[in-house]
């Protein structure tokens, strides 16, 4: 299935509220807003023409203080049909009233997605054992 495909999918189960394409960049992505990020995912993973059974990969982008957003990339793929798909989620490096941007959890539809702190931050420390698996 293509990128196009996949968009085409999701346009028709999401109307105005799809995830909007990205095919411009050397790996095209959608643009999911925050509200939609848990329907869109849920319909990705449990639609059986699309079966994306793996969060493969998330991270996280800083932009700074000029761009003032930050941005959560989620690599999904679906091992049966090999096909791939990045989601991009952006939103307000400072929000109004003063809280910290908070994206929904994925967990619940993927276990890669259950991280204990944050891994990607300087001061993290790997624990010995993740759900039972020994990891030092």
């Amino acid at each position: 299935m293509t990128f196009s495909d996949i968009h085409a999918l999701l346009a028709a189960q999401f109307g105005s509220d799809a995830p909007r394409a990205n095919e411009q960049a050397i790996q095209p992505f959608l643009t999911v807003s925050v509200d939609q990020l848990v329907a869109v995912c849920q319909f990705l993973r449990d639609d059986d023409r699309l079966f994306f059974d793996l969060l493969a990969c998330v991270t996280a982008i800083d932009n700074g203080p000029t761009a003032d957003t930050m941005e959560v990339v989620y690599n999904l793929t679906s091992i049966p049909y090999g096909h791939d798909l990045m989601l991009n989620v952006s939103v307000p490096r400072s929000p109004t009233g003063g809280k910290l941007p908070v994206v929904p959890s994925l967990a619940s539809l993927w276990r890669t997605a259950d991280w204990v702190g944050h891994p990607l931050r300087r001061d993290y420390e790997e624990e010995t054992q993740y759900h039972g698996i020994q990891t030092k």
